[in-house]
């Protein structure tokens, strides 16, 4: 089961202690990744909207295409457990460059839950961005337009 961090708070930025739990756990997430593929361990952490986060890594397989990635691990804890309202992601990596950022895939998966909530976006030193979903899948498909 998920970890408490947060009481349910008004949608927005997250502050202090409840942030930095939330980039640990996806910091801890990822030192649990199984990659010896692409040797490109991520780890997300999920703080949904009851303040509990679900953590989550991405799992490689020898046949390729069967493999998932850290963000829908996490959001598949979740659902799991019966959350389908989410707050905020952190995603963390070792890119030292760049912010690590989700895959098509993954992004299309958040946007099932929304398009109003927080992704936190890292490199390996601990900084980060915030991106709105919306932000971060455009124009997007979801629920609703199968009700058109």
């Amino acid at each position: 089961s998920g970890q408490r961090a947060a009481p349910s708070a008004p949608l927005g930025q997250l502050q202090g202690d409840h942030l930095q739990l939330l980039l640990r756990r996806s910091h801890e997430a990822k030192n649990s990744a199984y990659c010896p593929y692409s040797r490109f361990p991520v780890g997300a952490a999920l703080l949904t909207a009851g303040g509990e986060i679900f953590s989550g890594c991405n799992v490689e397989n020898a046949c390729y295409s069967l493999g998932v990635c850290a963000e829908r691990t996490a959001i598949q804890k979740a659902i799991s457990e019966g959350h389908t309202s989410f707050r905020a992601m952190a995603v963390t990596s070792d890119i030292g460059d760049d912010f690590i950022v989700p895959c098509g895939a993954c992004r299309q998966v958040m946007r099932e839950f929304g398009t109003d909530w927080d992704v936190y976006l890292t490199k390996a030193d601990g900084t980060y961005i915030v991106k709105r979903l919306e932000e971060l899948l455009p124009l997007s498909f979801g629920p609703e337009d199968l009700k058109k």
